[in-house]
């Protein structure tokens, strides 16, 4: 598998990073089967794992650990995220000092290691100083707790200026963005993207799938149905909703992109993955597999390459930076920022 450089950081990674986010409760609830599908990843190839806290409260974090307990720890680049609200606590969340401090103890317990490859603020925090939250992250880089630091979820302006502050008062850089990125969502190409590239930040994009809207469930020949995940389908009843006009709209796109898989002799899979891992910007794409299956489908993508053909097929179907319900570009500001409270004096 094709191993690239993380950003500036001296890392490489491979090019699919196994996202951790449905192992445990939320997926795989079987750890022995979850432990399996590491392997295999990891067999196949993978040198990136990506988890967070969060992710089924914490069990995630302790499936991987076990996965990589036995040697197999220093195979991988290891990842994983904190901010979002992990307990009923006001001080249970955010970019604070008290917090990080101790989100990231836990989080090494969790995992079984003594550092932590790549730190990723879940989002930044609105109600904490930039500066508070980089200069916690930096204390533990000194510490050696954690190598890297980065963030997801994070619009360009608030990308530029992490940096900004980073480099006028001496605190370590974030290093790399998660930002949301698809066939379907493709709004991180207009300024996201261009932005990371110019700082030279290692792009981790997730939800290559756009939620599963482009696993080959839904076609418009076929009754179309919620998630396999039982705790995603619960999590977001309305998101799978094809008499909605928003996922209508992405009926047809996904529906079209099929199409335009099945003439290039791919699943859509494969399109769709090897499209984002194909954007100069971007370093590696996460693949968050619930079974076996589901992996094996997301290897297939290696080494696919799409052919500017295609590519331009692509763009008729959904034009450049632009994401076919606009609710799926995940970032906070995006919506907050629209609310009448923000607009009007």
């Amino acid at each position: 598998m094709e191993q690239r450089p993380l950003g500036r950081t001296g890392m490489s990674v491979s090019q699919l990073c196994l996202g951790a986010m449905m192992l445990g409760e939320a997926g795989t609830a079987d750890h022995d089967e979850a432990i399996r599908i590491v392997h295999r990843a990891l067999d196949a190839g993978v040198t990136f794992i990506d988890t967070a806290d969060v992710y089924s409260a914490g069990e995630s974090e302790e499936i991987v650990g076990k996965a990589l307990a036995g040697g197999r720890r220093d195979d991988v680049v290891l990842a994983t995220k904190g901010g979002l609200p992990f307990g009923p606590g006001p001080n249970e969340r955010g970019g604070s000092r008290r917090w990080l401090t101790k989100a990231v103890d836990a989080s090494l317990r969790r995992l079984r290691t003594d550092w932590i490859d790549l730190y990723q603020v879940h989002r930044l925090d609105p109600h904490a100083d930039v500066d508070e939250t980089l200069g916690a992250l930096s204390d533990l880089v000194r510490a050696g707790k954690i190598r890297a630091i980065g963030h997801s979820g994070v619009p360009a302006s608030q990308i530029v200026e992490a940096q900004w502050v980073a480099e006028t008062r001496g605190r370590e850089r974030f290093r790399t963005e998660q930002p949301a990125y698809s066939l379907l969502v493709r709004a991180a190409e207009f300024d996201v993207l261009p932005t990371c590239r110019r700082h030279g930040l290692g792009v981790l994009v997730y939800s290559p799938l756009a939620g599963g809207w482009l696993s080959g469930r839904y076609r418009k020949d076929r009754q179309v149905t919620g998630p396999g995940s039982a705790a995603r389908a619960e999590r977001f009843p309305g998101v799978y909703d094809a008499t909605l006009p928003e996922n209508a709209a992405k009926l047809e796109a996904a529906d079209a992109l099929a199409r335009l898989a099945d003439e290039a002799g791919l699943t859509l899979v494969q399109l769709a993955i090897a499209f984002v891992v194909r954007h100069p910007a971007v370093t590696s794409a996460i693949v968050g597999p619930r079974t076996m299956e589901h992996l094996e489908g997301y290897l297939a993508a290696d080494g696919v390459h799409l052919t500017d053909d295609v590519l331009d097929r692509i763009d008729e179907i959904v034009p450049p930076a632009h994401t076919v319900n606009v609710a799926d570009n995940m970032w906070e500001w995006s919506t907050t920022a629209l609310e009448p409270a923000a607009r009007r004096r």
